[in-house]
């Protein structure tokens, strides 16, 4: 068996941020800031590590580690693994700075909490370089299983501690459907390389039916990380639950972990069973964009509207690969066209989901992110911060200033038309009409006149607004967490003009 050990640097460097962790609080007890400073160092590390590997390349165009074949290596060090690493490793660092409120109370364990979210990391750095089903799911598992601790990790929090076991029970019910489709695909194939899979499954036409039910249980069960319908019962309630700069980071970590899966699964191994992969992905998309963007009319709690927001973007992120149901998207070119528009758009939603997370950090702290009408004259108290959800927001919706998510939606329309699935592209448009009800309404809401709360004795005027701030007073906001919320709406006002870059990055992928 050939090892590189270069190919495995990133994840050697995000595995020795864990231990890192835990060594400084080990060793320099009650220093929450060394703790978190080693941990974001080694976040850096691996980000640069990761960058490194994939501008080292060459003419070779990748390192390959864990091979028993020409074809059959597990792991896969390419520009596309080297950016999916550098994405998570700059996600996990942006989960630190704005969990620095939070760790200062007390109320979270410093030294575990930076060994957990540095745990998640290195499975997201090995998920990306994955191409066989054991070394994808034990990866996918890595960067699951330390959020689950995360999301109860507040002493005291019975909410916390709900939601930690809603996410649980969900995710080991997904888990063992995905095993269970990847164990008939095993059966039908012989196999576990996603190449094998591929080939084995068009040599083999007889095994088809049982490769296609393990392909559909498969797909079906990866779709929790992405919080698609049927499995995105646990998304709101743990969203809610959590601690803001989990969630900041489960919402987009785990959406990208589970596109990433989802793209290796359905493309990479479909072969010839990409019309069943096509099918499944569509039918999943149209049920989380209606179910998504219909519950979330209905919602009040920001985090809430957030989260089931989450749910329909899952759908839009499907979308495109549900061109693969029709012939005309499983040409070369369109299912080159598909991956990419889908990576794209999954690029666009990371930064404009985690600008949303972290502005509503910056209003209301890191334990709860309170009702829509808490942010009734925002624009008032804190125009920056408003503008910054304004952008997140309009860039979900796809309304300009937030051009990167109106570029986003294009791009999979584009896929769509172009894959011959006209009908999932009306579906997405009607869904965008759909989402701008509750988009428009919370923006509608920062720019709206604070509300006056009548003050017990009459005598002794109390206007304030929802959220307890004083009438008028700005919203004061940490460096760390100013730092993270002015990187992410640089990043996403960036990515609003200048899309052609995020679409030839996703040219990797291809």
């Amino acid at each position: 068996m050939r090892i590189d050990q270069i190919a495995l640097l990133p994840t050697y460097v995000a595995a020795a941020t864990a231990v890192l962790a835990l060594l400084v609080d080990l060793l320099v007890p009650g220093r929450r800031g060394a703790v978190v400073g080693a941990t974001a160092f080694g976040m850096i590390a691996t980000a640069a590590t990761a960058v490194g590997v994939g501008l080292g390349l060459g003419d070779a165009g990748q390192r390959t580690a864990f091979c028993i074949g020409p074809d059959q290596c597990s792991l896969v060090a390419d520009p596309a693994a080297a950016a999916v690493g550098a994405a998570f490793a700059v996600l996990a660092l942006g989960a630190v700075a704005l969990s620095l409120p939070l760790l200062r109370t007390g109320e979270v364990p410093v030294g575990e909490y930076c060994f957990l979210l540095a745990c998640s990391l290195t499975g997201a750095v090995v998920l990306g370089g994955a191409r066989d089903l054991i070394t994808l799911i034990v990866a996918l598992e890595t960067l699951t299983l330390p959020l689950y601790l995360l999301v109860g990790i507040r002493r005291g929090a019975a909410t916390g501690a709900a939601a930690a076991v809603t996410f649980f029970v969900v995710s080991v019910v997904s888990t063992a459907v995905a095993l269970l489709g990847a164990a008939l695909v095993y059966t039908a194939t012989g196999g576990v390389h996603l190449a094998d899979i591929s080939h084995a499954g068009a040599s083999a036409p007889q095994l088809q039916p049982l490769l296609k039910v393990g392909m559909v249980l498969l797909l079906a069960g990866l779709a929790f990380k992405v919080a698609a319908v049927p499995a995105h019962a646990w998304a709101p309630a743990t969203y809610d639950g959590a601690p803001l700069p989990v969630a900041a980071y489960l919402s987009t970590a785990s959406k990208l972990g589970g596109v990433v899966a989802l793209l290796l699964v359905g493309v990479l191994a479909g072969g010839p069973v990409l019309a069943t992969s096509g099918l499944t992905l569509a039918v999943l998309a149209v049920l989380s964009m209606t179910v998504g963007n219909l519950v979330a009319l209905r919602q009040r709690r920001m985090v809430r509207l957030l989260a089931w927001s989450s749910v329909a973007q899952a759908g839009y992120l499907l979308a495109p690969l549900g061109a693969l149901l029709a012939s005309g998207g499983r040409t070369p070119d369109a299912i080159g066209l598909v991956v990419a528009a889908t990576v794209a758009y999954a690029l666009f939603y990371v930064v404009l989901e985690f600008s949303a997370f972290s502005a509503v950090v910056a209003v209301r702290g890191s334990a709860d992110g309170g009702d829509v009408a808490d942010y009734r004259g925002l624009a008032r108290r804190s125009p920056w911060l408003a503008a910054v959800l304004v952008i997140a927001l309009t860039g979900l919706a796809g309304l300009p200033p937030g051009l990167a998510g109106l570029f986003a939606k294009v791009a999979v329309v584009r896929a769509l038309l172009g894959g011959d699935a006209a009908w999932l592209a009306v579906v997405v448009a009607l869904n965008a009409v759909i989402g701008l009800a509750y988009y428009v309404r919370v923006v509608a809401t920062l720019f709206a006149a604070p509300a006056a709360v009548a003050a017990p004795d009459a005598a002794v005027p109390a206007v304030q607004v929802a959220s307890g701030h004083p009438a008028g007073a700005r919203v004061r906001v940490g460096w760390p967490v100013g730092v993270a919320v002015g990187v992410a709406a640089v990043l996403a006002v960036l990515l609003g003009f200048a899309p052609q870059g995020v679409l030839e990055l996703a040219a990797f992928f291809r």
